[in-house]
């Protein structure tokens, strides 16, 4: 499994080592095909950025700088939480793969694939129940019904080139920064009983979301397949207009010829992609996300300007360096 190619997290190596094999161990499910399908999203690996985040912030909010075995086993849940919300995003999308390998419904069908995503929410609803705390049960809770708002939002906006930014940030925030958001309150609050410090790590974890978001959609515009490990312009061709484009519509509104049409034509999407790269759509998406990143960084000097924040600042630049 992948952590970041060329980068280390040292204060977290450790953690992060035995988070790969426990993961392997919550997935176990008895029914072969369910495991097969379950087991096949994990071995194409992933970033774990989620849980990093986690880890790094469970250990930089400990008096003693130690990871609590509850706040191990949320940075896993999270990441179940998460690519239990690809698989069903993949069905959503019809995206034929994923980080370089097929897709669970490509390699077995619709249905298979949304009882795997199910069976991983179910799995993760346990284990989250097994933290024996409730408010933190309330919180990461609340992240599922978020993607449900989300799926729905963007579904609803599909080939509307009228989307607003506005739009576009709040459907990001169900999709992508709630996880995040939550997550990161969620592992403060087994730690501490600072109401304020845990607001601060869920507001960091919502820009630090977006920003993700937003960077991930102008990797939809400007990378390969080979780099994505998916279909380069998936977004355009399924009508999800994002803000490269939101923005590129300002200065090209003949791309709303080609919305109207829904890219039905061979050539559609590769036009599409060089009239938004011939606008400061790019630029203006990154520097969106730029402002985001910056809010989080900000809020994570508030607290810890006198002590080694090394990590937590190299994860949070990387997500907007991923473009570069």
């Amino acid at each position: 499994m992948n952590t970041y190619k060329h980068l280390k997290f040292e204060s977290v190596d450790i953690e992060l080592k035995q988070l790969n094999i426990n993961l392997q161990r919550m997935i176990t499910a008895e029914h072969p095909v369910l495991y097969a399908a379950a087991e096949q999203l994990f071995s194409a690996g992933g970033k774990r950025i989620r849980p990093i985040i986690l880890l790094i912030i469970a250990k930089l909010t400990s008096d003693q700088g130690r990871i609590s075995n509850e706040q191990k086993r949320l940075a896993e849940i999270t990441e179940i939480i998460h690519t239990a919300s690809l698989v069903h995003d993949d069905i959503i999308d019809n995206c034929e793969t994923r980080r370089g390998i097929e897709t669970v419904h490509s390699v077995f069908t619709n249905k298979i694939a949304v009882l795997a995503g199910d069976f991983l929410f179910a799995q993760s609803s346990w284990y989250l129940a097994n933290l024996n705390n409730s408010e933190v049960v309330k919180v990461i809770s609340k992240v599922i019904t978020d993607f449900a708002e989300g799926e729905v939002q963007q579904s609803t906006k599909f080939f509307d080139y009228k989307i607003s930014t506005r739009d576009y940030i709040e459907k990001s925030f169900y999709k992508t920064a709630s996880l995040m958001a939550n997550s990161c309150k969620g592992v403060t609050m087994l730690n501490s009983n600072n109401l304020k410090m845990q607001n601060d790590f869920y507001l960091y974890g919502k820009h630090l979301g977006l920003a993700f978001q937003i960077i991930d959609d102008i990797l939809d515009i400007v990378s390969s397949k080979h780099t994505l490990g998916k279909p380069a312009g998936a977004d355009l061709k399924n009508g999800n207009l994002t803000a490269p484009i939101i923005f590129a519509l300002e200065e090209k509104p003949e791309i709303i010829k080609l919305i109207n049409r829904e890219f039905q034509n061979p050539e559609d999407i590769s036009k599409a992609i060089s009239l938004i790269k011939s606008t400061k759509g790019i630029q203006k998406a990154k520097d969106l996300a730029m402002e985001h990143i910056q809010l989080a960084v900000h809020i994570i000097h508030k607290y810890y300007s006198n002590k080694d924040i090394k990590d937590i600042l190299l994860v949070s630049y990387y997500i907007l360096n991923r473009i570069n």
